[in-house]
């Protein structure tokens, strides 16, 4: 089998690539010119891998890779909170799926999965569980990359009804070793490990295990597994951001913040760091306006549908938040262990 994937530079791509290999599959990597290979080491030269450069802005230059592929897997994406020009986010996740999914069709590819993500569901502020059956429109949708994902996925769901063979996978917050950016969840990890959050705000998150995510996408390359044009939740645990940071703790020996910032003492913050550091200075800040109104939802989601007819396995969350934890501490990060390793800290 040869599957063209895209994002294997990224974080949740790098480990489907790495477990696309593990399999013996053939792999045609989508990379940008100028984009960090570092997740690719291991991949490329132990395995029948190639790379491409290309540009998910220009897709029709990507029709040569993509022909003669038994399965197109779309991974990559625009992942930032906060972005100076929402237009190439959205000419990125919208359009250029699109153009990849017509792509596959004129090409005759029998497979196409393409990862969303669970910021397309219906979250509540009141933490209620949900599922892929909970209601859910546009306006739900906070920010641009939120509404950009959110097309796109109905892109894909309109493939489907058309009857191209797509299948739709939506992972909560993955973590685990090798975020090399990192995501916007490995910088919770980068700065609680630098001692850099003093402070917390009610919200919640399902984290979910990187190699969990990676083992249902490969699995999702067979025709009989799901059905074309669903949508698959792959989570873990439902955790409040005070539980991940006590965990954390646990961990590594380092103290959780005990103070509670209500979220409007955290929305003057963002509102000055995204002015400041973002339209003033032009880099991303570390507080974004967008963040703090997704914080006020608990991103509380269930797995069932994709345990059932997917195979996922929901695993306990600590050993992928020790694996981030220690593989960021190995690449300079962080500081390494003060006091005790984290090797010899039980599991909480």
């Amino acid at each position: 089998m040869k599957v063209f994937l895209t994002g294997a530079t990224g974080f949740v791509g790098g480990h489907v690539a790495r477990e696309l290999a593990s399999r013996g599959i053939d792999l045609r990597l989508l990379s940008r010119r100028n984009s960090n290979l570092a997740n690719l080491e291991g991949v490329v030269s132990g395995s029948d891998a190639e790379t491409v450069i290309g540009d998910l802005l220009e897709p029709d230059s990507l029709r040569n890779a993509i022909r003669g592929c038994n399965a197109v897997m779309h991974v990559a994406a625009d992942y930032r909170l906060w972005v100076r020009d929402p237009d190439i986010m959205v000419r990125t996740n919208v359009e250029g799926t699109r153009a990849l999914l017509r792509i596959a069709r004129e090409e005759n590819v029998p497979r196409f999965v393409y990862t969303s993500s669970v910021a397309t569901m219906g979250f509540k502020t009141d933490g209620t569980i949900v599922d892929e059956d909970t209601p859910v429109t546009i306006r739900d949708m906070i920010g641009h990359y939120k509404r950009s994902k959110f097309l796109a996925e109905q892109v894909a769901i309109e493939a489907a009804r058309a009857g191209q063979s797509v299948i739709i996978l939506n992972p909560t917050t993955p973590i685990g070793a090798a975020d090399v950016k990192p995501t916007p969840t490995g910088r919770i990890i980068v700065d609680f490990l630098n001692k850099k959050f003093p402070a917390y705000v009610d919200t919640g998150l399902n984290l979910v295990d990187v190699t969990e995510v990676a083992r249902t996408h490969a699995d999702a390359l067979h025709p009989d597994i799901g059905r074309p044009g669903e949508r698959y939740i792959l989570g873990g645990e439902n955790l409040t951001l005070k539980q991940i940071l006590d965990k954390m703790s646990a961990i590594t020996g380092l103290p959780s913040p005990t103070i509670e910032v209500p979220h409007s003492v955290a929305m003057i913050f963002a509102i000055f760091d995204e002015t400041i550091t973002g339209r003033i200075r032009g880099k991303e800040p570390r507080a974004t306006i967008e963040a703090v109104r997704m914080g006020k939802k608990k991103m509380f989601a269930s797995s069932a549908k994709a345990e059932r007819e997917l195979g996922f396995r929901i695993v306990p969350v600590y050993q992928a938040l020790r694996s981030a934890i220690d593989w960021f501490r190995a690449h300079g990060y962080a500081p390494q262990s003060e006091s005790s390793s984290p090797t010899s800290i039980k599991s909480t």
